[in-house]
């Protein structure tokens, strides 16, 4: 990465920047805001992006009847929907400011009205949600001009070109990227009980060879199509998408060598490169704001392992766990979990920054899953609390039981110097913060036992 010039680097506040212009990258991209001169001031500043904040309805819903998730979940996703599709007028110039705003409030608090209406159908209508409607505009670095690559628009011109430049513009800022070199060790581990469960079981399950992509999240948006607005990379479970259902994942093929029909599943990684990639035009891709050559994995690492404390119970059929938070950089870092870091140098892991590795040095991302269950459910209304983190000290919750830990490992071969960036929501700004996996265990009671039996029993089983 080029380093810091001598330039003075201010934060405008929100009431002194003012639009300079937009850039519309394959249907989405960011709007670029500079702050106001005034006199004795620095008019030489770091330019900002524009985007839109809104409160997390989903994460605050703790109890939705069985009955009524559905509905509700489809309820979800069209809040998504209308932010997307905000942003996108943001970014186009289509609608400003206050107005901008104004309209998405509405749009906001109908949906929830419909939220909450359908809940109390079947329970206590929820107290509190309408306060959630409002949305306001969020401030973070730009990319730099003078970090776009002149690789990007090579051997090309005109709009070819400025495509090119506009996507690597559109990406993450530099502030978002960080020598691995310069980051301290960081890593901690608890120490090993007596009755710590030692062994480790892993599945291979290829690195998407089959190309099985889509922007569906099943989890959180079931029965909608593109309702992550950014793609995901599967292996395991051969059909998963949108409309799958506990039947349909039992009865599907997989790419995992010992038969696991468990979905794994994380947002893709992409170059900013300014090539069109297949989705360039497709929800998901270019139209959330998605842009650039998806990266194939090098490698896929799958591991389960035990608790440093106890023995590990099994966990059931069609358990579903998120770790991470994709929307990390508007609802703030409290559920961001993914990591990133470089081949060679994994004792030093970053939860916000895009890791700069030396040549020779591949980039790494881990999603290190919630080891503790509740014993009851198989998802909860914000997908979160049926499930938890161990203590410091390697032990769960009151009221939960260990279980078997899911580890994801993914590296990318990265030519040095690119730029490159995790898909996300389009206003979410290709933040690392906000990446994350997702997992639905589909594993047979006989396999899930045999993991069990490993773990506990000290073997690593493969």
């Amino acid at each position: 990465m080029r380093q810091e010039g001598r330039t003075r680097r201010l934060r405008p506040s929100y009431k002194a920047v003012a639009l300079v212009s937009a850039l519309v990258l394959g249907g989405g991209g960011v709007v670029i805001l500079a702050q106001q001169a005034s006199a004795g001031q620095d008019s030489r500043r770091a330019p900002v992006t524009a985007t839109i904040d809104c409160p997390d309805v989903g994460d605050q819903l703790k109890d939705v009847p069985g009955q009524v998730r559905p509905e509700v979940d489809k309820n979800l996703a069209e809040l998504d929907t209308q932010i997307a599709d905000a942003y996108r007028q943001l970014a186009t110039g289509q609608a400003q400011g206050n107005a901008l705003l104004g309209r998405l409030k509405s749009q906001r608090t109908g949906t929830i009205g419909k939220l909450s209406d359908t809940i109390g159908k079947a329970a206590a209508r929820p107290a509190g949600l309408d306060a959630l409607s409002g949305c306001a505009m969020k401030q973070a670095p730009a990319a730099d001009p003078a970090d776009v690559s002149a690789d990007a628009a090579k051997g090309q011109s005109g709009a070819a070109a400025a495509a090119a430049a506009g996507q690597n513009r559109g990406g993450p800022a530099r502030s978002d990227f960080v020598a691995i070199g310069t980051v301290r060790p960081n890593v901690r581990t608890p120490a090993r009980g007596p009755g710590a469960s030692t062994g480790s079981f892993s599945v291979n399950c290829g690195r998407n060879e089959n190309k099985h992509f889509n922007p569906d999240n099943v989890i959180v948006a079931p029965g909608v199509s593109n309702g992550a607005h950014h793609m995901h990379d599967y292996v395991g479970n051969k059909t998963t998408d949108a409309f799958s259902t506990n039947n349909s994942l039992a009865a599907s093929g997989t790419t995992c060598t010992n038969g696991d029909q468990s979905t794994y599943y994380w947002p893709v990684l992409r170059l900013r490169d300014g090539r069109a990639e297949r989705d360039a035009n497709a929800p998901g891709g270019g139209l959330d704001a998605n842009v650039g050559t998806i990266l194939k994995p090098k490698q896929v690492t799958i591991e389960f392992k035990g608790s440093p404390v106890s023995r590990v119970a099994a966990m059931p059929r069609f358990l579903r766990i998120i770790t991470g938070d994709a929307k990390a950089f508007t609802n703030g870092p409290g559920n961001a979990n993914a990591s990133w870091s470089c081949t060679g140098f994994e004792n030093r892991q970053l939860k916000d920054k895009y890791p700069v590795c030396p040549k020779g040095s591949d980039v790494v991302r881990t999603f290190t899953f919630q080891s503790c269950w509740d014993g009851k459910n198989i998802d909860s209304a914000n997908h979160r609390t049926h499930v938890a983190f161990a203590g410091r000290n390697g032990a769960c919750p009151a009221g939960f039981k260990a279980v078997p830990q899911l580890v994801q490992r993914i590296t990318y071969g990265v030519p040095p110097g690119a730029r490159f960036a995790v898909d996300s929501f389009p206003e979410q700004l290709h933040k690392p913060v906000t990446d994350h996996g997702d997992f639905i265990n589909v594993m047979s009671d006989r396999l899930m036992g045999d993991a069990v039996r490993c773990i506990n029993g000290g073997r690593a089983c493969r």
